[in-house]
């Protein structure tokens, strides 16, 4: 009887009091699901008590599409690149039309080319000098400026590294090639029917910080054999490299991997140089002893 009592006194101020109560416990604890089409981050002020629709799609397209081109020029510049074989120079290996991704992201880690290794690189200058360039279009040169298409402009090469700096490498013709005084086996992967060389060249040392490269197609290879009377004697120099190919993407039955073949992993081919390596510890032993020998005669002078 108190409680009604008391209720009964305070009526017209607790139900003011209520209703304030029952109009803030409706928007906080009240029934949570967002009505069809609501954005449950808004509220009826933001939108002026209208319920916010989700924004179009085709509003939403162009920003898709800018950060997907974005991506595709960043993917571009720093990770792979495609490119298109223009020839039959490095033929079954690759052939004309093939599309091939080239690694470019180990060269910014320091990564150097290394023998075996089928790579892409720029003219070093008059390799390409009666090659003609088809005339891209407009939407071509944008594909290939973000890199969803090769670039029919650049005038690049593609070829495989048979020697590195340091290394000396030569043939006799009808015979194999001789790299640091190892002859390769290049039957699994020189076109068939194609011999190693077929004019004598070298020895030829090849300088530090260049490559000496040929085509699997020796037959049909305008490569470093035929460019010896240019700066460089026929190397590249490894900074006009754009990187490794790796992988033949296109046509689809053509889908491959291109390693480094096992003859180039034969013991002692990187022993060129092991004699003056062992020469310079030879002679350092030699050398203090002599140089102890001397400060010991000056002292009991």
């Amino acid at each position: 009887m108190t409680v009604g009592a008391r209720s009964g006194q305070d009526g017209p101020e607790d139900r003011a009091d209520g209703a304030r109560g029952e109009s803030v416990t409706e928007d906080n604890s009240g029934d949570s699901t967002p009505a069809p089409g609501e954005n449950p981050d808004t509220t009826d002020e933001d939108t002026g008590g209208r319920p916010q629709k989700p924004r179009s799609f085709w509003k939403e397209l162009p920003l898709l599409i800018g950060i997907a081109l974005i991506l595709a020029l960043l993917i571009k510049t720093f990770l792979v690149q495609a490119f298109s074989i223009p020839s039959e120079s490095m033929m079954n290996t690759l052939k004309k039309g093939d599309r091939v991704l080239v690694d470019k992201l180990t060269p910014w880690f320091g990564s150097e080319p290394e023998r075996g290794e089928v790579v892409v690189f720029h003219d070093p200058g008059g390799w390409l000098e009666t090659a003609e360039t088809p005339a891209p279009n407009a939407l071509q040169k944008f594909l290939s400026f973000i890199g969803l298409m090769p670039s029919a402009e650049e005038k690049d090469l593609i070829k495989r590294v048979i020697a590195v700096g340091g290394d000396t490498v030569s043939c006799k013709e009808g015979g194999k090639v001789v790299l640091n005084g190892k002859e390769l086996d290049e039957t699994s992967y020189l076109y068939p029917g194609s011999m190693p060389c077929q004019d004598s060249f070298g020895p030829i040392k090849v300088p530090e910080g260049r490559i000496w490269v040929m085509g699997d197609n020796r037959q049909n290879s305008l490569d470093s054999r035929f460019h010896q009377e240019l700066p460089g004697g026929g190397t590249v120099a490894q900074d006009q490299v754009v990187g490794r190919a790796v992988v033949v993407a296109w046509p689809v039955n053509r889908w491959s991997t291109l390693p480094v073949p096992a003859t180039f992993d034969q013991p002692g081919l990187a022993a060129a140089a092991a004699p003056a390596a062992l020469g310079l510890a030879g002679a350092l032993p030699l050398v203090l002893w002599r140089r102890k020998k001397r400060t010991a005669r000056h002292t009991a002078e």
